[in-house]
């Protein structure tokens, strides 16, 4: 698998899908503090019954945990494929993040683009992506400490 995530890696890079960001570190903070904001969001949505609303701002609380994650790597992405590549290369390849949270990501995505265009969402999915979001930004944090 390795050679595989490395070989998917190189071609976000080729096709500039991801890229080296000078200023990326930097934004790191930034990125977490979104995360954060967009994860109260989703809990308030759950107290208030709006389940696709917490599904949606749950989604964005992992995306904005995820390129802060990258941002720390030193890249910037344009692709959810390839920011799902580089936290599998950068952070679960190298043991410091587990990969059920890019798998997470990857549902919470889905669950997202349901609740949007096909109004297909429900308080056990809401519920169970703001837990995750908040497991995945928790553990984001400490990698960057």
């Amino acid at each position: 698998m390795g050679a595989k995530l490395d070989a998917q890696f190189k071609e976000c890079l080729d096709k500039g899908k991801i890229k080296r960001f000078a200023g990326a570190k930097s934004l790191s903070a930034k990125e977490l503090s979104i995360a954060e904001n967009d994860l109260n969001v989703a809990k308030a949505g759950l107290k208030n019954e709006q389940w696709k609303w917490s599904t949606i701002q749950a989604y964005y609380s992992m995306f904005h945990t995820a390129r802060a994650l990258l941002y720390s790597g030193g890249y910037r992405e344009k692709s959810h494929y390839c920011l799902r590549i580089s936290l599998e290369v950068l952070y679960v390849a190298t043991g410091k993040l587990d990969e059920k949270f890019v798998d997470a990501f990857q549902t919470a995505k889905m669950m997202r683009e349901n609740a949007d265009y096909e109004d297909s969402f429900s308080e056990i999915g809401a519920s169970k992506l703001v837990a995750i979001a908040q497991e995945f930004l928790k553990e984001a944090k400490n990698i960057l400490k």
